[in-house]
């Protein structure tokens, strides 16, 4: 696992509220909570949290929100619950409001493998970039995306 884990956190999550994401090198990314406790109507599993993460990267946990930009996504949105807060891989370090440039226009989510696409109210839609899935990821999976990303060693 190339994240690394701090202290965790029980902190309730809102929106606009900036975490980062430290990895073994010592290096931060950023990722930014864009909407807390989505209903299972509109998410693949009730209570879920849509979230950014960006392709800014810093030797230590402050970032200017400014360079937090829907261009400048790292991972496509991820649907997660609030395990990588409490296990410490995600650490909140700032709440900025979210503005309306700061969220993409239009969501997309794979609902499988080369298959059909949904928008954030789970209606079907055509696929449009980024598109991440419909599904729960885990902190694994983050690690495991944000080290492929960054070129960095995948345990499998």
């Amino acid at each position: 696992m190339n994240l690394i884990a701090g202290r965790g956190s029980r902190k309730a999550l809102l929106a606009g509220d900036v975490f980062t994401l430290r990895v073994e090198d010592g290096r931060h990314l950023f990722g930014r909570v864009v909407e807390t406790g989505i209903d299972e109507d509109r998410a693949p599993m009730p209570d879920s949290n849509l979230v950014y993460v960006y392709d800014v990267v810093a030797d230590g946990p402050d970032v200017d929100p400014g360079r937090l930009t829907t261009d400048a996504l790292l991972l496509p949105p991820l649907f997660i619950n609030r395990l990588p807060w409490s296990k410490g891989y995600f650490r909140t370090v700032a709440h900025t409001g979210l503005a309306p440039g700061d969220v993409l226009e239009r969501h997309c989510f794979e609902v499988s493998p080369g298959g059909r696409c949904v928008d954030l109210d789970g209606k079907p839609t055509t696929r449009t970039e980024p598109c991440g899935f419909w599904g729960l990821a885990g902190y694994g999976l983050v690690d495991r995306e944000v080290s492929r990303a960054l070129g960095l060693a995948v345990e499998e």
